[in-house]
């Protein structure tokens, strides 16, 4: 119990981190330089300004400087790590790669939200989230599950924008897909695959005319396959073999 809130309290101080990248990575900003400050008024913030949750809760979700509206996104984008942590902790345990396999899902949440605000995702944090997932146990092996899922993702690209004769595939895709090949393995990948379609589908016949990212549901995917992994494999074998 104890071991669960400390992870969580951990998690919540990468998620407030995770607001920063969030805010800067896309403009082109530092996330080291400068400090964190408001970006209404530009001043710098006191360290019990960036308390996660907690700060915004005693601000009144305004700054402490000139007032202006704090959007209500930073406390739940921290909320939303902590939990990431927390059960990707109940998951592993105190493995020796838990952090590392928990920065790779923070990243992929990171360019989940990216992908909402721009519609597209930073190669810097794609690339982070893809080798935190090769961190693991058998490196070698997340490795080539990592190729296999990459490179089957670029083929399909490939062979789609030569018959639709328009580019069917982007790069960020096709790291995204090397992240969960490392990190789920096979047949886990294409499970996650199916399961982040099926996510995507409501909201892609809502919003079809306005586009929909789809990182956010491979991310989430990728998270639900990875905590659910035996039972996943044995829902799709039942569904496929009776």
């Amino acid at each position: 119990m104890i071991e669960g809130i400390l992870v969580f309290l951990f998690a919540m101080l990468i998620g407030s981190f995770l607001n920063v990248v969030i805010y800067r990575i896309p403009k082109g900003e530092s996330i080291m330089f400068p400090a964190s400050h408001c970006g209404s008024c530009n001043t710098p913030l006191k360290w019990w300004h960036n308390i996660p949750i907690l700060s915004w809760i005693f601000l009144g979700g305004k700054c402490g400087f000139c007032g202006s509206k704090i959007s209500v996104r930073y406390p739940i984008v921290e909320l939303l790590t902590g939990l990431i942590g927390v059960v990707i902790y109940i998951k592993l345990g105190f493995a020796w790669y838990i952090p590392f396999v928990f920065f790779s899902f923070a990243s992929l949440f990171a360019l989940s939200i990216i992908d909402i605000d721009y519609m597209a995702v930073p190669d810097s944090v794609n690339v982070a989230a893809l080798l935190f997932a090769l961190i693991q146990p058998d490196f070698l092996h997340a490795i080539m599950n990592a190729t296999i899922a990459a490179g089957g993702l670029f083929l399909l690209g490939f062979v789609s924008s030569k018959i639709s004769n328009r580019e069917a595939m982007g790069s960020a895709d096709i790291i995204v897909a090397g992240t969960m090949g490392a990190l789920l393995g096979f047949p886990l990948f294409f499970i996650a695959l199916f399961l982040s379609a099926i996510l995507a589908l409501i909201p892609t016949l809502i919003w079809r005319e306005n586009g929909v990212p789809f990182v956010p549901f491979l991310a989430l995917a990728t998270l639900i396959v990875y905590f659910f992994d035996t039972n996943a494999q044995l829902i799709v074998n039942k569904i496929i073999y009776g």
